[in-house]
């Protein structure tokens, strides 16, 4: 029986205007911390909006997962990570690594917003021959630094570039963004237990932790408490903060590398399909694709918040 979750809307790529977005750019140089968090907040609403637009007129797309994870990538690339557009090609820029590739239309509309691609080509996402695909590609886009979409791969390639990083004798950075679901995938801990081995320092796994994933809760697929005692015992100096606070987020992005010499795992408490009413942590929004109604909703909440 097909349930309403489980409903596809028509796909309306024309529903998605041209002209509705553009580049935000960084936190300007000079604004306070309190000016930061103000621009930051702003940008992630301009995100989403955009996002569950896109996932709309496609009628494809992880919404309740790119939700919970914009505030983190809107902090990165607008405030904390060493790098732009104009530094796509110097080898000391930081490094940024989506593993829950699935969240592919956050990242993107967030590196719209940055500069790092045309805003214009949001319009075109999972279209045929779109460079906009379901999945990040690094073959298609220049700012993305690995391909990813297979869960538990996203981490094992930046442990491998936080190791050219330290053999090169390089102050750059690694991010890495992994799904809490993700860390089901042995790949990951194999990973960590290497990045520990290694005193990777200049590597931060940023976990979104919100305790859903596709059609159950994660702690009834294979709970991973205790999450902090696990990353601590494989090397990693183990911060916690909530995901939807850019303040909390520059103060724990600011404090790679760590002071211990170890590689630092973020556990970002966050909510999926944050701050939509009818999404937050609700399962069915892992993949489900929004009615124009309900973008309609949607983006009169985020005006409001």
């Amino acid at each position: 029986m097909t349930v309403e979750e489980d409903l596809v809307p028509e796909v309306h790529v024309e529903d998605v205007p041209k002209d509705v977005f553009s580049v935000i750019g960084r936190v300007p140089e000079g604004a306070t911390r309190e000016e930061a968090i103000a621009f930051l907040r702003d940008a992630a609403r301009a995100v989403r909006k955009r996002d569950i637009q896109m996932v709309s007129a496609a009628g494809l797309g992880h919404i309740g997962g790119e939700y919970s994870v914009i505030d983190i990538l809107v902090t990165l690339y607008l405030h904390s990570l060493r790098m732009g557009p104009e530094l796509l090609g110097d080898p000391e820029r930081d490094r940024f690594i989506l593993s829950k590739g699935h969240a592919a239309a956050a990242l993107y509309t967030t590196l719209a917003a940055a500069g790092f691609i045309d805003p214009d080509d949001l319009s075109t996402f999972m279209q045929p021959l779109s460079q906009l695909n379901g999945h990040p590609a690094r073959t298609k886009i220049a700012a993305v630094e690995a391909s990813t979409g297979p869960l538990g791969h996203g981490l094992p390639i930046a442990v491998g570039t936080a190791i050219a990083g330290k053999i090169d004798g390089s102050a750059r950075r690694t991010f890495v963004v992994t799904g809490d679901g993700e860390l089901q995938e042995g790949s990951n801990w194999e990973a960590m237990m290497t990045a520990g081995n290694h005193g990777l320092a200049n590597l931060c796994v940023i976990v979104d932790r919100n305790r859903l994933q596709q059609g159950a809760k994660v702690e009834d697929t294979n709970d991973l408490e205790p999450l902090p005692d696990k990353l601590r015992a494989f090397g990693m100096e183990v911060v916690e903060l909530t995901g939807h606070d850019h303040g909390a987020l520059m103060d724990a992005f600011a404090q790679v590398p760590a002071a211990s010499g170890k590689p630092t795992a973020i556990i970002a408490h966050t909510v999926k399909g944050n701050p939509i009413s009818f999404m937050s942590n609700n399962v069915a929004w892992h993949h489900k694709v929004p009615t124009p109604e309900q973008v309609a909703q949607a983006i009169e909440e985020l005006e409001q918040s």
